[in-house]
């Protein structure tokens, strides 16, 4: 481990929360050069929500490979993003009644959403976007103005402008409608808040905490960006693709929106892609106006093309939300065992997590369940949210194992804290 050391930058991350030489992956679990296999309830963060290596994917992306198939094709038209774009309208799209343009931005999440950012300006031409408490929308500067983590916000190195800042739901908590305030701001000349171009919201916010936004809440934010002439843009980087349950973390909500920004697991496999859909009547985008070396990832188009065909019936979002009620049952009830440690349960799908008390013991039970090969991280600005992130394809034996691991160390915190 050495060589990371003396190497690599300072500014690592991960590697020191979950310190293992990982040697492959396979389904929900990671084996080190040792051979020694860990659960995972991380998915690499969200981008491997039907696991390490999936047998159907990745024999189709050696089949190609083997082919001399187009690897790096920028915008050109390649075979491969051709079939994927076609499966994706198929599947995706026309049975949700969905009308949209794609963009292939840069193949990041922070690309999909300097895009979505460029475009609404371009678009309405103002210059402010509305964001929320506790959101995080990525590391570029654009991404960075909109996200509410100080310390991310911090290493920026310079003042983020021309965002504005709402209160998410339920901030100031549950007596008060944000909504109603998020209107006055903006109906009032004398709020000192000029008219955005739009507002960009997560229906989850997986990093800030996994607050959750109400039906009734987004509907109204909707509501007021058609009142005042902005765009909505949704942030389904790391709550679509089937991890809220549904493939869109917003549908059975009557939104329509105008700009969705998907990554992470889009491409089905780890591999970097991200994709912006547009309203068609906002694409005005000049051809090469916003481009990306990497835009055309065709591996990536591949492996996204087949994960599409667990989406061609309902069963594979059933089988999600039942987990997830499974999950959630399990953590509620470790809720009402240790209510000196856990004060709640939020999420949806599997998108789920304990908030804990004390802001300081996230970390340590992150690192009490990586000691009992269980790898799982924290959420929110002061990390006092367990999260739990398991592959959507995993087992109900693994999962349940995961929960007992979780179950198992916060029942030994609790009585290092009793002592």
């Amino acid at each position: 481990m050495n060589i990371f050391e003396e190497v690599e930058s300072e500014v690592r991350s991960y590697c020191r929360s979950f310190p293992a030489l990982f040697a492959r992956g396979e389904g929900c679990r990671l084996y080190d050069q040792d051979n020694v296999a860990y659960l995972d309830f991380f998915a690499g963060a969200g981008a491997l929500n039907y696991g390490h290596n999936p047998p159907a994917m990745k024999k189709r992306l050696l089949e190609y490979i083997e082919g001399n198939g187009i690897t790096h094709g920028l915008d050109m038209a390649t075979v491969a993003k051709g079939r994927f774009l076609q499966k994706f309208r198929d599947t995706i799209l026309q049975p949700r009644n969905m009308h949209y343009k794609v963009q292939f931005p840069g193949p990041t999440g922070t690309n999909a959403v300097e895009s979505a950012l460029k475009l609404a300006r371009k678009v309405t031409g103002r210059e402010k976007i509305l964001f929320f408490t506790q959101a995080f929308h990525g590391m570029t500067l654009g991404s960075l103005s909109i996200s509410g983590n100080m310390f991310k916000r911090e290493g920026a190195g310079l003042p983020l402008t021309n965002t504005i800042c709402m209160p998410y739901d339920g901030y100031f908590g549950e007596e008060i409608d944000t909504i109603e305030y998020i209107d006055r701001m903006l109906e009032s000349t004398g709020s000192g808040v000029d008219l955005p171009a739009a507002a960009i919201v997560e229906t989850i916010q997986a990093e800030g905490g996994l607050n959750s936004a109400s039906r009734q809440w987004l509907e109204g934010l909707q509501a007021l960006c058609r009142k005042y002439d902005m765009l909505l843009i949704v942030d389904d980087i790391q709550a679509g693709c089937g991890r809220a349950g549904t493939f869109f973390s917003f549908e059975n909500m009557n939104l329509e929106p105008d700009v969705v920004c998907l990554s992470k697991s889009i491409s089905g496999y780890g591999l970097p892609m991200a994709l912006c859909l547009i309203r068609p009547d906002l694409d005005i985008w000049e051809p090469g106006e916003h481009n990306g070396t990497f835009r055309g990832n065709n591996l990536a188009f591949i492996t996204a093309t087949e994960a599409l065909h667990h989406w061609e019936s309902g069963a594979f979002s059933a089988d999600i939300l039942r987990k997830g009620r499974l999950a959630e049952q399990r953590l509620r009830e470790l809720e009402e065992s240790f209510p000196e440690l856990i004060d709640g349960v939020r999420g949806r799908g599997l998108l789920l997590g304990i908030v804990l008390r004390d802001k300081d013991m996230g970390s340590q039970l992150s690192k009490s369940c990586f000691q009992s090969r269980l790898l799982i991280e924290t959420s929110g600005a002061d990390s006092d949210v367990l999260k739990l992130l398991p592959p959507l394809i995993i087992d109900d034996e693994s999962l349940e194992k995961g929960l007992d691991i979780i179950e198992d160390r916060v029942s030994a915190m609790a009585g290092n804290v009793l002592v």
